[in-house]
């Protein structure tokens, strides 16, 4: 078996899209940013992979609420990742850019896109969870597309040729 030391190091050369996933908790939203999100399946209902840490703060908030929403942020949304890396929780979701879709967690407006989803499955393998959620509702923000990028434990932006 490989040293996990070595795995880590060598999974930070993935170049990854950034994505908020947040949550709800009653009237108390809860986030986290995640590289590991990937399409499941578009039929017969589109699906949402998210690899969470049970370490997460976030982790037991989407356990419990059975719904997540994952926001694909882009260059203009770096100020958020930034402020999601942050120890300060308590200022993550200040500011107006919020609002909700149709299962109450928290989506990013202006964000690439968001995908409001409901948990159909969890599963848990090491250290974290796969949360397999039904798209409820997807709302692309606007035209422009310039991802957000994480690579080598830092934000990157890829520009695309119309954007250019």
């Amino acid at each position: 078996m490989i040293d996990s030391a070595l795995f880590k190091r060598g999974m930070r050369r993935l170049a990854a899209g950034v994505s908020l996933v947040t949550t709800i908790d009653g009237d108390e939203p809860h986030g986290l940013l995640a590289t590991s999100v990937s399409s499941v399946s578009a039929d017969p209902v589109p699906s949402l992979l998210v690899c969470v840490n049970r370490s997460a703060s976030a982790h037991d908030r989407i356990q419990k609420a059975s719904v997540f929403c994952v926001n694909l942020l882009g260059e203009d949304e770096m100020h958020l990742a930034e402020r999601f890396m942050s120890a300060d929780k308590a200022s993550r979701f200040a500011g107006s850019c919020w609002t909700v879709l149709e299962t109450g967690a928290p989506a990013v407006e202006g964000a690439l896109a968001s995908f409001d989803c409901e948990v159909l499955k969890a599963v848990e393998v090491g250290s974290h969870t796969l949360f397999i959620g039904a798209v409820k509702v997807a709302r692309l923000w606007d035209e422009e597309i310039s991802p957000l990028l994480y690579l080598d434990g830092r934000f990157e932006v890829l520009r695309s040729a119309a954007a250019a």
